[in-house]
């Protein structure tokens, strides 16, 4: 049964978590997409080894700089193919919206294989591929990213888990094999235009990422669990672009630490179905984000099947 409190613990987690973030900036897990792939996100006891195939469907909201809102879509099937080796494959869309400015598109398709290495430890190997070049245009002038529906790059992502009893840990790198052909220049656009406050990203060249997570899932009965998780992201180097003048230059501050709280909230209504809520918000933030991946909160709900 569950407990008359787990409601009310809910909602002050949820309260703690939008008022701790209210005007503050961060990466947002979710952006550069390596902590959202399925398998380096927090287990739980609902994915269960009996069946062979698992499919999540996903919402997110998340507010950005500029007065821009953001929503995001994905779906994702996972098929196991023997006890050791999972592949899945996750499709993902982003809408955004600010400053008379609208766009939607398809984002990426993740494709990964997953390997577990004893009762432990696990690999992952797979990539991030583009579904847009991030050089979407309006007026015939090219958008900031922040109004790009992709990063526009080719990624490898690489990862491996370890569990100690019920403390969950996960190092991963993303790194981009390709660049994008993003052509914004904030000079011309004029000064009364909030585009011109923009960080130039003509000719982009975005550094990769690494990450840490520590997760510890809490049970709340049979059917709730409460996972608490912090989330490290580092920027290996200063991301680059090329200015009007056809001179190309690093983007000071764009290097660096960002430091994530991620919450799960799970409900398993059987076996094979079950919804998450989940939240995040920064401590530590980068003093620029060029890639247009600054969110002040990421929220996020899912369904998932297992079959």
């Amino acid at each position: 049964m569950m407990s008359r409190k787990i409601p009310y613990q809910l909602i002050l987690i949820i309260g703690f978590i939008f008022h701790f973030s209210d005007g503050i900036y961060a990466q947002g897990c979710s952006d550069a997409g390596v902590c959202t792939i399925d398998s380096f996100k927090p287990h739980d006891h609902g994915d269960a080894q009996e069946y062979q195939n698992t499919f999540k469907a996903g919402l997110n909201f998340g507010a950005a700089d500029y007065d821009i809102n953001v929503f995001g879509t994905y779906l994702d099937y996972r098929r196991k193919v023997n006890e050791n080796l999972s592949v899945d494959a996750k499709l993902t869309t982003l809408s955004q919206s600010g400053n008379d400015i609208s766009a939607f598109g398809l984002s990426d398709i993740y494709v990964n294989g997953n390997y577990k290495v004893g009762k432990r430890a696990s690999l992952t190997l797979g990539f991030k591929i583009p579904l847009m070049d991030a050089n979407r245009k309006e007026n015939g002038l090219a958008l900031p990213m922040d109004y790009q529906s992709s990063l526009g790059t080719f990624d490898l992502v690489l990862g491996f888990g370890y569990a100690i009893k019920k403390l969950q840990l996960l190092a991963a790198i993303q790194q981009p094999l390709t660049q994008n052909n993003n052509e914004f220049l904030s000079d011309l656009y004029p000064s009364s235009s909030p585009l011109s406050e923009f960080q130039s990203t003509n000719q982009f060249k975005r550094s990769g990422d690494i990450l840490i997570r520590a997760s510890y899932p809490l049970n709340l009965g049979q059917k709730f669990v409460f996972t608490p998780s912090l989330l490290p992201i580092y920027h290996l180097a200063n991301d680059k672009f090329t200015d009007i003048d056809g001179i190309e230059k690093e983007i000071d501050g764009s290097q660096g630490l960002t430091l994530n709280w991620n919450t799960y909230f799970d409900y398993y209504i059987n076996d094979k179905h079950a919804l998450q809520l989940s939240l995040g918000a920064p401590f530590i933030v980068r003093d620029t984000r060029p890639d247009g991946l600054t969110r002040s909160f990421v929220a996020n709900i899912q369904y998932r099947i297992n079959f």
